[in-house]
């Protein structure tokens, strides 16, 4: 009799439970999926969430520049105060972010259905090993840009979505580096640099080749950033989520990418993009661990809201399982960036020019046929077949070195250019200066040429450089800004300040009022200098 007592009242709080949560709906749910979020839904449902638990805390990640706080979900059980917390605590951190693109609405979705059930009805043991971080709404300027003439080829929801750009009309997904954005800049202070999570996962929608599986996604792949963890999300990580998607969830799945040509489905398979201007490949550059998920395009809504739902669940059940093997994986990646900076060898690198290559394994598509059709202005643009065929091609997805510069042990720069200061700051890159007049031998880089793109790309003409370095003795007077690379984040350091990187400052003109007399021709030589031998520098920390 008592024991089935206690099994009517279980079965009542299960009952309770579930009907709490069945009351507390997404936008998407409610609507039948006709429909997604707009801010105050995303807001009152959050804020929902905070006074049936105990378990979450509502913070500002950033504010918009059109004036919306950008909510960013910390979960844990028990739940940290404050990132210092997380010191000496066994737990795994995972940051999980949607709508950096607010077109692409799936993932703001799922992160709420997320939220609720690790808060109100789960019973795995998540939340005993990872805090969770959660923002479904980052763009959220753009995601009030509401229209069902955004993202048309899109298969809903069909009362219409935000738009890419947020509100300066830029691109968040291409400002990781020069931190133009004031969701960019938070995501980098508020959680990269305090709370240090050991895994990211950005949620966007496709817009490429065809497919039948729904949810594709993929991992960090600049080969500025670890070699290990590239490995490990490749070959270990990686794969098992997939598995896990498959076997348990039965939700069809691939890796990122698209058809080299779209019109012959045996090319291959290739992941573009390895710069580090995209949060998830910037992630890897600073050692840790990213995953980018592209939800298909052409799967309806409710179907890229499960899949992408399953996924981010599939990610976090693996994080709980190995935290400990990925926090060692982590602390190793610093410890060796450490000790490469501090005392670079011949060998040591850093590349300036990189190619794709197949990786280990080959991965198998349940492909469909592109067909072209006339489209405008005399452009050919893509159709959908009814032609389906499985094939298994190559994974374009190892980004390996083709042209590589020595790595140096520091950078020394003297000109006066808070700009750079202060963006090298915000990114968490330890600066200081020197206390004492110094001569040093350093490597110097001149321009033979500097190139401005001829069409603007994200408020910028970037530029092209050519030239080469050449070695001379050079006086610094006190107060010169030194960047050592034995730092953590040196491999990012190197990016930053290269004349040569493919998105480094320079790139992206912060250095362009020095660069160029002005009369006469030619370049000045580029202010910073690379100081390639260990040595002893007197500084005091910036």
């Amino acid at each position: 009799m008592k024991n089935l007592f206690l099994l009517n009242i279980i079965n009542i709080v299960v009952y309770i439970s579930v009907v709490g949560q069945s009351s507390l709906l997404t936008v998407a749910e409610k609507s039948e999926y006709k429909s997604t979020s707009k801010y105050d839904d995303v807001i009152s449902f959050i804020e929902e969430l905070e006074k049936k638990s105990e378990f979450i805390r509502i913070d500002a990640l950033a504010l918009t520049t059109e004036g919306r706080e950008i909510p960013l979900l910390i979960i844990g059980n028990p739940l940290p105060k404050n990132p210092a917390d997380m010191k000496n605590d066994e737990r795994i951190i995972v940051y999980l972010q949607a709508n950096i693109h607010a077109g692409e609405v799936e993932g703001k979705e799922a992160t709420q259905m997320l939220a609720r059930e690790l808060l109100l009805t789960d019973s795995s043991n998540i939340l005993k090993n990872v805090v969770v971080l959660m923002c479904p709404i980052f763009n959220a300027d753009g995601n009030e840009k509401f229209s069902k003439q955004n993202r048309t080829n899109q298969n809903g929801p069909a009362n219409g979505v935000g738009v890419r750009y947020n509100g300066q009309n830029l691109d968040l997904n291409r400002d990781a580096m020069k931190l133009e954005t004031p969701e960019i800049r938070g995501v980098v202070t508020e959680i990269l640099n305090k709370w240090d999570p050991a895994i990211s996962v950005d949620c966007h929608t496709t817009n490429g080749s065809y497919h039948e599986e729904p949810v594709t996604f993929t991992w960090m792949m600049n080969p500025n950033g670890d070699r290990t963890l590239i490995n490990y999300m490749r070959d270990d990580m990686m794969p098992q989520v997939s598995k896990t998607l498959s076997e348990k969830y039965n939700i069809d799945n691939i890796f990122y990418g698209e058809f080299i040509d779209r019109l012959n489905i045996d090319s291959g398979w290739i992941s573009y993009a390895a710069e580090p201007r995209y949060l998830v490949n910037y992630i890897g550059v600073r050692n840790r661990l990213s995953i980018l998920n592209e939800n298909y395009v052409y799967a309806d809504f409710k179907t890229r809201v499960k899949g992408s739902y399953r996924l981010l669940r599939s990610i976090l059940e693996y994080a709980s399982q190995h935290k400990t093997e990925i926090k060692q994986m982590l602390a190793e990646a610093d410890n060796n960036t450490i000790k490469r900076g501090n005392n670079p060898s011949g060998t040591d690198s850093f590349a300036i020019e990189y190619e794709g290559r197949p990786t280990p394994e080959k991965i198998t598509i349940k492909a469909i046929e592109a067909d072209t059709i006339p489209g405008v202005q005399g452009y050919w643009r893509f159709k959908q077949s009814n032609r389906k065929r499985t094939v298994t091609v190559p994974y374009i997805a190892d980004y390996f070195a083709t042209k590589s510069i020595k790595y140096p042990y520091a950078y020394i720069f003297s000109v006066y250019n808070p700009e750079v200061i202060e963006v090298l700051k915000t990114h968490g890159i330890k600066i200081e200066q020197t206390t004492e007049d110094i001569t040093l031998e350093v490597e110097t880089f001149k321009f033979t040429r500097i190139k401005p793109s001829a069409r603007i790309n994200q408020g910028h003409y970037t530029n092209s450089t050519e030239g080469e370095f050449f070695t001379e003795t050079k006086e610094f007077p006190a107060g010169s800004y030194v960047v050592r690379t034995s730092q953590p984040l040196g491999n990012l350091a190197s990016y930053l300040l290269e004349p040569q990187a493919d998105d480094s400052l320079l790139k992206w003109n912060f250095f362009d009022r020095y660069l160029v007399p002005q009369w006469g021709r030619g370049y000045y030589p580029y202010p910073v200098h690379k100081v390639n031998k260990k040595n002893k520098i007197q500084t005091i920390n910036k």
